[in-house]
C-alpha cells in the first residue's frame, strides 16, 4: 500500500526553540560547521488503493486543517511513497 508523507515546519520567520536547543548542543559538542537547526513534524497517511488526485486533495485538506497549525507552521510536502521503494538513507 502507498504512503503520503507530510512535512510540517515552523513558520521561517518564527523562532523555533527546539532547534535553537539542539543547535547550541551541537555547538558545545564542537560541530561548529552545523550553524541552524529546525525541528518539524512528519506524518505518514497509509491509503488503501490507488492514489488519486482527490485522494492527494483530501490529505492536503487534513494536513492544511488537522495535521498543522496555520498560525505558526507551514506544510511544505507531501510526498507519496511507494510500499516496495526502498527506505530513503
Amino acid at each position: 500500500m502507498p504512503t503520503i508523507v507530510v512535512e510540517v515546519m515552523p513558520k521561517a520567520e518564527l523562532l523555533d526553540p527546539q532547534g535553537k536547543a539542539v543547535a547550541g548542543a551541537l555547538a558545545r559538542l564542537g560541530k561548529s560547521q552545523l550553524t541552524d537547526v529546525r525541528i518539524g513534524k512528519r506524518f505518514e497517511v497509509t491509503v488503501e488503493g490507488e492514489v488519486t488526485e482527490a485522494v492527494l486533495a483530501d490529505v492536503r485538506q487534513l494536513a492544511d486543517d488537522m495535521f498543522s497549525n496555520s498560525v505558526i507552521e507551514d506544510v511544505v510536502s507531501l510526498t507519496v511513497v511507494s510500499a516496495d521503494a526502498p527506505a530513503a538513507v
